[in-house]
Parts: structure tokens; sequence; C-alpha cells
């Protein structure tokens, strides 16, 4: 009977578990142990277009609501983001890169950038782009709804 039950390979979201375990580890060894990959993609965020709303960098960054509230409560509590509130919109949150979100952001660039060799080094830059495609691919055509 064992026989006919495949292997965890044979599944896709079994091989994504494992690369966001790699991924994780090799963040962990390479970048940072107090700023997360999320964290780090917020403050990216956030440097190309200030001032965004909570909800759309929710919204850009694939979290719920109740997520980005939690990761940027935290974010602000570590004194990278400043929320506030909107003035022409007091139920809308606005946040903000303070300078020492910028001054993280900057330090840790060149680590997240040595990290995609360490992370795809067995890949071909064809094959790098090619991952990065059909990622992309996966993530977009995702029905599972924000909220």
């Amino acid at each position: 009977m064992t026989a006919l039950v495949p292997s965890p390979q044979h599944f896709t979201g079994h091989l994504l578990r494992r690369a966001q375990q790699a991924h994780v580890a090799a963040w962990t060894r390479h970048v940072s142990t107090g700023v997360t990959s999320v964290q780090f993609a917020t403050l990216s965020v956030l440097a190309r277009a200030p001032g965004m709303s909570q909800a759309g960098l929710g919204g850009e960054l694939g979290l719920d609501r109740a997520t980005i509230t939690d990761l940027v409560r935290r974010m602000e509590a570590r004194g990278h983001v400043v929320r506030t509130a909107d003035p022409g919109d007091a139920r809308r949150k606005v946040v903000t890169l303070t300078p020492s979100g910028q001054e993280t952001l900057h330090e840790l660039l060149p680590r997240v950038e040595a990290l995609e060799p360490i992370l795809t080094g067995g890949l071909s830059p064809d094959e790098r782009a090619q991952l990065r495609v059909l990622l992309e691919r996966v993530i977009d055509q995702d029905p599972t709804p924000l909220g």
C-alpha cells in the first residue's frame, strides 16, 4: 500500500515549504537575526512608496489586515516606521520610514543582494530568471482573498 503514496517531493506545496525553510535559515545566517525578510520587504516597499497606507502596504506584501497591523505595530515599536492618521481620512493609517528604518534598509540591502546566489547558487542565470517568473505566476494566480 505505501508504494502507492507519493513522496512529499511529489507535491509542490511541500517543495515551497522546504524552500521557505532554506530561505529563513540562510536569512538568519547571512542577513539578520533581528529583522525578518518580511520586515525587510516592508522597509523596501516604504522606501519606494513613502507614506503608503497600511492597507496598501498589506496588499503589496500579500498580507491580510491583522497580519499587516501586527507587523507594522512591531516595526513601529522598534523605531523603523511611524504610523499616522491620514489627514483626509482618520480611519486610514499612513506608514512612513523613520531615519532608523532607512538606515536598517541600507545596512541590510547588500546582505540581501548577496543572499541571492546563496539561495540559488545551483541554478544558471537563466534558471534563476525562470524560477522568479514561475513563482510570480504561482503568486499571481492565488485565489485566496486577503482580508
